[in-house]
């Protein structure tokens, strides 16, 4: 081992022992630096796994969703539309989708009640989510009873639950025939709730909704891109929240530790006037209390992010979970994938375990340059 490491691993093993001479004061600051990097991690962490959630859920929607707008309102679009978009050339399929919300008294929370492109439930049949079912406490071949917007009872069979591992999207959806859903709306033959394309080309996406607005009006096309960016800005609103909430905490954290690094105890100017006048030279010193403030940060960091790390990926982010994902009677069961990104960790590292590390430099530098004599006085 070389002289340099040598005298690096002396400095760090002379600052391990000064910390533990000083536990009351250390774990102090170590529990609430920890507690501080947990938060901020927390929300960096559940933010990514739902972003990369709903990228994953919407990367199999289609590329444009036509809508009718009415005074400027979604409204019912005529089949006949599906005709005219026909003749855009780059449209490889188009199809009519019935879809919609249903608040239920019961259980005071809407459902989302849609007609699937393959496999209909019979007239009679309905396939409900994980979410549903555990609410209404329903199973299979039990029967529930819904009334429609006119007062018409309607029962139905459950005919399936839907995988609790679409949870995310299918809490509060059920699924049922087009017949049936027609009638529970009583929406003639011939309009949907909205229309979808597919394209040839993806790089012909924002040309063919140029052509759908000029051929149509009165028609919104909505690409998946722009789905995408909604969902990425309101998951960065909410972060955002959680953020603001919780920079009370974070600003009194950085007072407290400025407090710690600036302004040294008459104990530690005692140590450090011992240890000159013992014949340590200034940079010794400053490495030694560089080793301090390291330690502390560096452990505080580990062990916020990995309980962090718990916290999100085991726990479901128990504590930021109503904020971040949003607030509804029927919640879904997420469990996010775990997923470590490494721009993430630098970018948290860079915020909490820096500044602190550099600001015990100048405060140490002041005391180590001073004569021994009048620091020990």
């Amino acid at each position: 081992m070389s002289s340099a490491l040598r005298k690096q691993r002396y400095l760090l093993d002379y600052t391990l022992s000064s910390l533990a001479r000083r536990p009351g004061k250390n774990l102090g600051l170590l529990l609430v630096y920890t507690l501080i990097v947990f938060m901020l991690a927390s929300v960096m962490l559940f933010t990514h796994a739902l972003r990369s959630e709903a990228v994953a859920i919407l990367q199999e929607s289609p590329e444009i969703i036509v809508q009718r707008l009415v005074a400027g309102r979604h409204d019912l679009i005529p089949a006949h539309y599906l005709r005219k978009m026909g003749h855009i050339r780059g449209v490889l399929e188009r199809k009519g989708r019935l879809w919609g919300y249903f608040f239920d008294p019961a259980v005071k929370a809407n459902y989302t009640l849609m007609v699937p492109d393959e496999a209909q439930p019979a007239a009679d049949e309905i396939e409900i989510g994980a979410t549903i079912a555990a609410t209404r406490g329903v199973g299979l071949g039990d029967i529930i009873s819904l009334r429609s917007a006119d007062n018409r009872p309607f029962s139905f069979r459950v005919s399936g639950i839907l995988d609790a591992d679409s949870q995310l999207v299918s809490a509060d959806l059920i699924l049922l025939s087009e017949a049936t859903f027609r009638d529970f709306f009583a929406i003639p033959e011939g309009l949907y709730t909205d229309l979808v394309l597919r394209v040839r080309n993806p790089r012909e996406l924002r040309t063919i909704a140029e052509k759908l607005i000029l051929l149509l009006p009165d028609t919104r096309p909505i690409l998946r891109d722009e789905v995408l960016r909604t969902y990425d800005a309101i998951f960065s609103w909410r972060q955002g929240i959680v953020f603001v909430l919780m920079a009370g905490a974070v600003l009194a954290f950085v007072i407290f530790a400025w407090d710690k690094a600036s302004g040294l105890s008459g104990e530690e100017r005692k140590e450090i006037g011992v240890l000159k006048a013992l014949g340590w030279e200034t940079a010794d010193v400053i490495r030694m209390k560089f080793w301090e403030g390291a330690v502390v940060s560096l452990l505080a960091f580990l062990l916020g992010y990995l309980l962090a790390y718990a916290h999100v990926f085991y726990t479901s982010a128990a504590l930021f979970e109503p904020v971040l994902k949003g607030w509804a009677v029927l919640y879904p069961e997420f469990a996010p994938i775990p997923y470590i990104d490494l721009l993430q960790i630098a970018t948290l590292f860079i915020f909490t375990v820096f500044p602190y590390t550099v600001a015990t430099i100048i405060p140490i530098w002041r005391a180590a340059i001073t004569d021994p004599d009048l620091v020990m006085r």
